[in-house]
């Protein structure tokens, strides 16, 4: 699958396609353990296609996953700008 043509999608087209492509993946390691799997390159073709859909998501949502962490955790006023009771400042 070239990038170019992933980048023309949309998100729901993307998301979508990651989740065929994790049930495809999924099946065919559950081959690959059988030893039914005639070419073992198809796990590694659709791992980075996998991880093709992935970037592109995040790019497109534009944010990554230490944004939206740091966005969830919001952090408290720090304190140290205020001077210690009891101690004097020269």
């Amino acid at each position: 699958m070239k990038a170019a043509e992933l980048k023309e999608l949309s998100v729901e087209e993307l998301t979508r396609k990651a989740g065929e492509l994790r049930e495809n993946l999924f099946n065919l390691k559950i081959r690959r353990r059988a030893g039914t799997l005639e070419s073992t390159a198809d796990v590694t073709k659709n791992k980075r296609d996998l991880a093709r859909i992935l970037t592109l998501l995040t790019q497109k949502t534009g944010a990554s996953k230490a944004q939206r962490k740091a966005a969830q955790k919001q952090p408290p006023q720090q304190q140290a700008e205020q001077p210690a009771e009891g101690k004097e400042q020269r």
